[in-house]
């Protein structure tokens, strides 16, 4: 999701407003299931507190709350993150909520097991920033999880903005998580079925990032087979 900040650039116009309106027509926008590279991963997060950022309708939050994490969900769209609780509800988990803004959210130093940001899509600038603070905020062996559209996504109808300044590449993100282990980056062509919203081929950036220091106790880390580092 994008900040409610605007961009410099005339097609990053989305406020909180529209993403409560966005969310408010559809209460399963991007589905009900989590993100299939988080719940591909996942399960290699040490036990311990989980940040999901730009978390929307709470699909990826109530699945790490399944898997027996606290977990936190930031949005700006307070409509959205109604619908991140009811679904908690239903699933018989409990998910905390914050409605904020990124570009004014702190996250805590070393507070976290686990950060998860899908399809979080901001200016650079703020991106940068954002991203180095994921970092701070690992605790050590603790795991950032990131899936998001590629620049060549741009022009196609799966989903996305359409400004290049608010979509990655490996190289972006190899250059904004200094700090982390980089267990996983790739950019792959893959099928999106996650709700009405996001729906057919598209390119993206996936990138799983470990904290340098001894892990906490947990599950072990995913095989993830061939990487790009």
């Amino acid at each position: 999701r994008r900040s409610s900040r605007r961009s410099r650039t005339a097609s990053c116009s989305c406020s909180a407003a529209d993403w409560d309106q966005r969310y408010s027509a559809n209460p399963a926008g991007y589905g009900t299931e989590p993100n299939a590279f988080v719940r591909q991963v996942a399960e290699g997060i040490p036990d311990g507190p989980v940040l999901c950022l730009a978390e929307g309708q709470g699909r990826n939050a109530v699945y790490l709350a399944r898997l027996g994490h606290e977990v936190l969900a930031v949005d700006q769209s307070a409509v959205g993150l109604r619908r991140a609780r009811e679904l908690a509800d239903e699933r018989g988990v409990r998910v905390q909520t914050q409605v904020a803004d990124l570009a004014d959210f702190a996250i805590a130093p070393g507070g976290w097991s686990g950060i998860v940001a899908t399809f979080l899509h901001l200016p650079s600038e703020l991106r940068r920033r954002v991203l180095a603070a994921a970092v701070q905020g690992l605790r050590p062996g603790g795991l950032f999880i990131l899936e998001a559209f590629a620049v060549g996504q741009l022009g196609r109808s799966s989903g996305g903005p359409r400004s290049a300044d608010l979509l990655l590449s490996v190289d972006l993100l190899r250059d904004e998580l200094v700090g982390l282990e980089l267990l996983q980056l790739r950019e792959l062509e893959r099928v999106l079925d996650e709700g009405p919203l996001h729906q057919g081929p598209c390119l993206v950036v996936q990138a799983l990032g470990r904290k340098p220091g001894p892990r906490g106790p947990g599950r072990r880390l995913p095989d993830l087979g061939a990487t790009r580092v």
